[in-house]
């Protein structure tokens, strides 16, 4: 994949993220970290204690149970609304004018929701990779095929 120089990679899963800058060129990359964000989980009991909901049919007067909310899925959520926001301003800002975006198949569904139109007419490629947890020298490694 050709990266250029100064394209912002989105390196990210629903809890971590890095943006990285090509400080190299399209033939010789260098990837050097601009910014982390992670967010701190919290235990489930922190986030919400509310028992599952229960509805009654009308009709037949049978009772069922509402599955819980996942209060983890919809912090995972938010960060990613909150990521997408943040590449919105640095374009806004003029600090970025191409990203490549790199998350798993469920953070990448996410992630394509939030954004705003002029991210996604930034975007050049989208890779539907885990490699957050890899070293900044090994997700170069992916991406470029060096």
């Amino acid at each position: 994949m050709k990266i250029g120089h100064g394209d912002l990679i989105l390196v990210c899963d629903g809890r971590k993220a890095l943006l990285l800058e090509n400080e190299g060129d399209e033939m010789l990359a260098k990837f050097a970290t601009r910014e982390v964000h992670e967010y701190e989980e919290q235990r489930t009991s922190d986030l919400g204690t509310d028992k599952p909901g229960r509805y009654q049919e009308m009709a037949t007067g049978a009772r069922s149970a509402v599955q819980q909310t996942d209060f983890h899925d919809q912090q995972e959520t938010i960060f990613l609304d909150r990521l997408s926001a943040r590449l919105d301003g640095l374009l806004k800002n003029g600090k970025a004018h191409h990203f490549i975006i790199v998350a798993p198949p469920r953070a990448l569904g996410a992630l394509r929701k939030a954004y705003s139109p002029a991210v996604r007419k930034a975007i050049r490629a989208e890779v539907d990779h885990d490699l957050i947890h890899l070293p900044v020298p090994e997700i170069e490694a992916r991406l470029t095929g060096a």
